[in-house]
């Protein structure tokens, strides 16, 4: 059953949420590059969801995920990453906005220099939040890493809990059933973008965008489902991805339908899922030839920054894809930029060669 905007508004109007962007986000053309392209390539702006200036697609997740925390009458906010993590760094500021306190504990890829903080990791100490960086061991790669900070994230929440405070648990990259809502929420937004806008579209052909914890995806996938789009979605990984991953990402699409009582207007499954493993090169915060040189003509034809880290390596598959002919020439495409252009301010080893 296909629902119009209006019925999903009305959905997401019933779920706890904080206002913490600045939306509708912007959606435009990329004249030159549609141009150099033979596609018509458009834009959108998740790196300018606000109301802090380093924005991103976790701000969308952060409205219903600290909506959910105030709900519960939480204290603080637990939530896990590398030590460059956007979302760890959104997720500080979209808790210090509604008097939560944040505590973060950061897996180091690359290594920080502690008396020297850059970029996503100098603004979670001027946000005031309590840090942890758990370093890497011999052999570990960052998934391993990232077990153990959940293991020391929930034995300090059950320390806490025990002393009466009340915490909320945010997974990595927000990517649960309340964080899923903000791009169930963004694809409704897009949908009244084709309708009410006089130089976009009807319809989108393709829409790309980078993942990794897959929660930004399953939004996604469910929006464009409940509301019949018919865009083919493309979802880039920034990292590579294990076997259950699709399976993992649809349940959690469908939870989310779930949360909006819209569990009887469809269901997703890993066929509804398109994942591109093939861009993330050597590995996750490790620069890319690709990404690189994607990151590059973007900013020399359009002056827009896409981050070496995901949404590089995004573009960088949407550029193989046209040029490898996976999409036609003539095609409306949409490139959802996810934010991260503080990563350029971070440590040379994950920024790479410019």
């Amino acid at each position: 059953m296909s629902l119009t905007t209006i019925q999903m508004r009305e959905a997401l109007a019933k779920m706890p949420r904080v206002d913490l962007g600045f939306f509708p986000t912007p959606l435009h053309r990329l004249d030159n590059l549609s141009a150099e392209l033979g596609v018509n390539l458009y834009i959108k702006r998740d790196d300018f969801t606000g109301s802090n200036l380093f924005g991103g697609n976790k701000t969308r997740k952060l409205e219903y995920l600290i909506g959910q925390a105030k709900a519960l009458g939480c204290e603080y906010v637990f939530t896990y990453g590398a030590t460059q993590s956007n979302h760890a760094m959104q997720t500080i500021w979209a808790a210090v906005k509604n008097n939560l306190k944040p505590i973060v504990y950061l897996a180091a890829v690359v290594k920080p220099n502690m008396d020297d903080l850059k970029a996503n990791m100098l603004l979670d100490s001027i946000f005031g939040a309590e840090i942890h960086v758990v370093e890497m061991l011999d052999g570990e790669d960052f998934v391993d890493a990232e077990y153990r900070s959940f293991e020391m994230g929930a034995a300090h929440i059950a320390r806490l809990e025990a002393e009466g405070h009340k915490c909320l648990d945010i997974p990595m990259g927000g990517a649960n059933a309340y964080g899923s809502l903000g791009y169930i929420q963004a694809m409704t937004e897009i949908a009244e973008q084709m309708q009410d806008t006089a130089n976009l579209p009807d319809h989108f052909d393709h829409l790309y965008h980078a993942c990794g914890s897959g929660g930004t995806m399953a939004g996604i996938v469910a929006g464009n489902k409940l509301l019949d789009l018919g865009i083919k979605i493309h979802s880039i990984t920034a990292m590579p991805v294990g076997d259950s991953y699709a399976k993992a990402s649809a349940a959690l699409a469908n939870e989310s339908i779930g949360l909006l009582g819209l569990g009887d207007s469809c269901e997703i499954t890993e066929a509804d899922l398109l994942i591109d493993q093939g861009h993330y090169g050597d590995g996750y915060e490790i620069p890319s030839e690709a990404g690189t040189e994607a990151i590059k003509l973007l900013a020399s034809r359009e002056g827009i920054l896409v981050d070496p880290v995901y949404s590089g390596k995004a573009f960088a598959g949407l550029l193989s894809d046209i040029r490898t002919g996976t999409i036609a020439p003539g095609s409306n495409v949409l490139f959802v930029h996810t934010g991260g252009a503080t990563v350029f301010f971070a440590e040379k080893e994950i920024i790479g060669q410019f």
